[in-house]
């Protein structure tokens, strides 16, 4: 009798084990069907040569909220326009797997928010909140193959977030326009674009952060902020290269200009910013005031703005200001200036700290004709500080002052460059001590400091390699009036 129990024990565990693996074995009735989301869904081939602009729209438009792309090749020729308020809370999702190119003029997405108001709480609508909020675009590749095809635009929108996105060959990568708040850019990749990689275009903007990313190879800028009010930019951890093209107009890797608009509140952290020393009016980091008064007052300045712990170097400028007014400098690397590691055109309150201008062995070839010289002109109420600059080359002077006015300088090292190490030329009502300015090469003749017509300024304390020089004035003497 227990031998039986056993036995029928046995084999009715067998049957059991058998049955379940027969049930796994078996694939789940709604397996072979395509989720709601999915773009397959409505009819999109994603093979690369249908047109798939009617059914991408569609999947929007059907408002599933994640929009997803699996694996393919999608070619559309007109934009996908996500209309917010009409279809809510919208994600594209393409995994790192989908392809999206863009046959048609404007941008592959472009999304529509009706967001009118600030940052603050108090100032957006319930239907932000319920319908609007956070669009999003994550994991998918946009190429384009128009000449004026761009690759994502957005106006209006709160708290739009790219991640992930690669946008290469298009004109603009992603465009950003009229209105938008609170907008973050991370890990994505702008590269080989022929207008601007990331562009602030004339918007009103607060709050938009871009880290971690690659802007590269865009021809007419990697990021450019122009005209509009654009307030608190981030831009840290980023790789950007080679922007400014040979054969382009004159433009930079970071660009804030504020001609025709006012832009300020910009860090710029923790970036390599590099090339191209070839393409003329070329700079690393150009923030360019406004061309107008600010309210009624004689100040034309934008700024707030602190450049910080970046590896900048090979572009005609490396740090580029005019009519700026309240940046800061410190920390940083630079090297191959090809006209200047450090320009500064009639601005204010700028603090240059510890930073490192050296001519380094490694870079010769590139180095070999830059000047990596600094020049102050036109200047007020400026502070320099533990500046090291050496081996500046095939320049008048490695640091000059032209036209300036209260300037403090001092614990600067100025070392083995070509000319004079410090030109001073009409500064008045500055101070120049404690600085390390010599030329011990072999038969240099350099002179450490040279003054002409700054009476008014005054230098000691330093340790010169030659004694510090006073040229003539070059002010006729004007009769006075009786």
């Amino acid at each position: 009798m227990r031998r039986y129990v056993v036995i029928c024990l046995f084999l009715i565990t067998a049957t059991v084990v058998v049955v379940i693996s027969q049930v796994n074995s078996q694939p789940l009735a709604s397996s072979n069907k395509l989720p709601a989301s999915d773009v397959r869904s409505y009819g999109a081939a994603g093979d690369g040569r249908n047109d798939d602009t009617l059914p991408i729209q569609n999947a929007v438009s059907a408002t599933p909220g994640i929009v997803h792309l699996t694996p393919g090749t999608y070619r559309i020729t007109k934009p996908i326009v996500i209309d917010l308020d009409k279809v809510g809370y919208t994600s594209i999702r393409g995994d790192g797997v989908a392809r999206i190119i863009m046959a048609g003029e404007g941008p592959a997405f472009k999304f529509i928010g009706t967001h009118a108001g600030t940052a603050q709480p108090s100032s957006v609508k319930d239907n932000i909140w319920n319908k609007q909020r956070m669009p999003a675009v994550d994991g998918i590749e946009i190429v384009g193959d128009h000449e004026k095809a761009n690759g994502i635009e957005a106006t209006g929108t709160m708290k739009l977030t790219l991640t992930r996105v690669l946008i290469r060959k298009c004109y603009h990568g992603v465009h950003l326009t009229t209105r938008n708040r609170n907008v973050i850019i991370s890990d994505c990749h702008v590269y080989q674009n022929r207008g601007i990689g990331i562009f602030m275009d004339k918007v009103n903007l607060h709050q938009i952060n871009i880290t971690g990313s690659h802007v590269s190879y865009n021809d007419g800028g990697g990021i450019a902020c122009i005209g509009g009010e654009v307030r608190n930019t981030q831009i840290s951890g980023c790789d950007i290269e080679a922007n400014p093209n040979k054969d382009g107009p004159p433009t930079a890797n970071v660009l804030i200009d504020s001609t025709g608009g006012t832009n300020a509140e910009v860090a710029i952290t923790g970036n390599t910013i590099q090339h191209t020393r070839t393409a003329p009016g070329s700079a690393n980091i150009r923030i360019q005031g406004p061309t107008t008064p600010y309210k009624g007052t004689d100040e034309a300045r934008d700024g707030h703005v602190t450049i910080t712990g970046n590896v900048l170097s090979d572009v005609k400028v490396n740090i580029h200001l005019d009519q700026a007014r309240g940046v800061v400098i410190t920390g940083n690397t630079l090297w191959t200036g090809a006209d200047y590691n450090l320009l500064v055109e009639k601005s204010s309150n700028i603090v240059v700290g510890v930073n490192n201008l050296d001519r380094n062995p490694r870079y010769f070839r590139e180095e070999e004709k830059a000047t990596d010289a600094v020049l102050f002109r036109d200047c007020t109420d400026c502070t320099i500080a533990g500046l090291q600059l050496v081996g500046s080359r095939h320049t008048p002077a490695a640091m000059a002052l032209e036209k300036c006015d209260r300037f403090n300088l001092s614990n600067l090292t100025i070392l083995d460059c070509d000319g004079i190490g410090l030109s001073l030329k009409e500064v008045t009502r500055s101070r120049v001590s404690g600085c390390l300015i010599r030329d011990d090469r072999p038969g240099a003749k350099s002179n450490s400091i040279q003054s002409q017509d700054s009476e008014s300024t005054w230098i000691g304390e330093n340790s010169l390699g030659s004694r510090a020089i006073v040229l003539p004035s070059t002010k006729k003497n004007v009769p006075e009036k009786p």
